[in-house]
């Protein structure tokens, strides 16, 4: 790929191609750049842009003269819209297993170099931050959202969980919120990711060029976006008591029958909003969802959780509601699946369990 063939403005800021053309990089003093460079589909990653980002990343570990790494998305939708399940998808049906589970392996693998760099990372939750877009971000040093960040963990729509390691930080939310988000992919702007532990702190977009050009002066975390914060409250925060009656919290989450039970008793719009989400998705997937959010709620590390995500998204994959979700929302579009089990009430907790073997 030809500088001539990145957009005029990354080329200009000296972005050039890494092993892929989806992944840039580019270095401002003591700043170094990752760029994910595949706008047409809200940067949603593969195979190779994974390994692209954990490359640089090794590269810069010990570089002396790299002090913060930023992880952004190209393009005006998003930081990322998630993996390419689709391809996963196309994998597991011409029974390349293999290449398959590789992806997941490889994107966990990503996820825990991020948590655990040296540096600082941070990451610009600009836009759409779905699904491995959390991952790719969530365990960033400093996460930074705007006024159009819209972060979402939809995986439950698609027969699948939310992975990536972000079951340990749903876990660990205020209440119920994070069983909320996870069970239901309900949406939510930049103050409530920051309330739930997405994120840390919500600038205006027009102000990341401010961050960048502290970041390559070699500004510490908190000098980064001194100043640049705004204001607001968290709309989750206002809705704790409808969503802690329905979810209940921690390791003493309710059953899913119970949780959706509880969403229509209630006369809360919002909770009557929930439980319609709710009851599109697979159930097995959201009893999967929950029985691994309690399970995560007791782990010491997101290197447990991940762990955790390899077992279960090649049970969900292999005996869940995957392929067909997958086919609904992003192969036929037709919106109508026909789910392994057709309400909670069909499912006992020997299927869910043998979904963790």
């Amino acid at each position: 790929m030809s500088t001539q063939e990145i957009p005029e403005e990354l080329a200009a800021a000296g972005f050039a191609p890494t092993s892929t053309p989806e992944v840039l990089a580019a270095r401002t003093g003591s700043l170094a750049r990752i760029m994910l460079n595949r706008p047409k589909a809200i940067n949603a990653l593969t195979t190779d842009m994974v390994d692209a980002v954990r490359e640089c990343l090794d590269a810069w570990r010990d570089d002396d003269t790299v002090t913060a790494v930023t992880i952004e998305g190209a393009g005006e939708r998003g930081l990322c819209a998630g993996g390419d399940v689709r391809s996963v998808r196309e994998a597991f049906l011409e029974g390349q297993h293999e290449r398959t589970f590789s992806f997941f392996e490889r994107e966990y693998r990503m996820n825990a170099a991020i948590a655990d760099y040296p540096k600082l990372i941070v990451s610009y939750q600009d836009g759409i931050v779905m699904g491995g877009g959390v991952g790719i971000s969530a365990y960033a040093g400093l996460r930074v959202a705007t006024e159009r960040t819209k972060v979402a963990m939809p995986e439950t729509i698609i027969g699948f969980f939310p992975d990536v390691g972000a079951l340990y930080l749903l876990s660990r939310a205020p209440g119920g919120t994070g069983a909320y988000l996870a069970l239901t992919g309900t949406t939510v702007d930049g103050r409530d990711s920051c309330y739930v532990g997405l994120s840390d702190v919500v600038i205006d977009s027009a102000s990341w060029a401010t961050v960048i050009e502290r970041l390559a002066d070699g500004a510490t975390r908190n000098e980064a976006v001194a100043g640049l914060a705004t204001s607001g409250d968290a709309s989750l925060e206002g809705e704790r008591a409808w969503i802690d009656d329905a979810f209940g919290s921690g390791e003493q989450l309710r059953a899913p029958s119970d949780v959706l039970a509880r969403l229509r008793d209630s006369d809360e719009t919002a909770a009557g909003e929930a439980a319609d989400l709710l009851v599109q998705r697979s159930p097995l997937s959201v009893a999967a969802t929950l029985e691994a959010l309690r399970r995560a709620a007791s782990m010491d590390s997101v290197h447990e959780v991940l762990e955790q995500d390899k077992r279960l998204a090649r049970g969900l994959v292999e005996h869940g509601d995957f392929v067909e979700g997958v086919r609904a929302q992003l192969v036929d579009k037709d919106r109508a699946p026909q789910w392994s089990q057709k309400s909670f009430d069909e499912m006992s907790d020997e299927q869910v369990a043998r979904l963790f073997d």
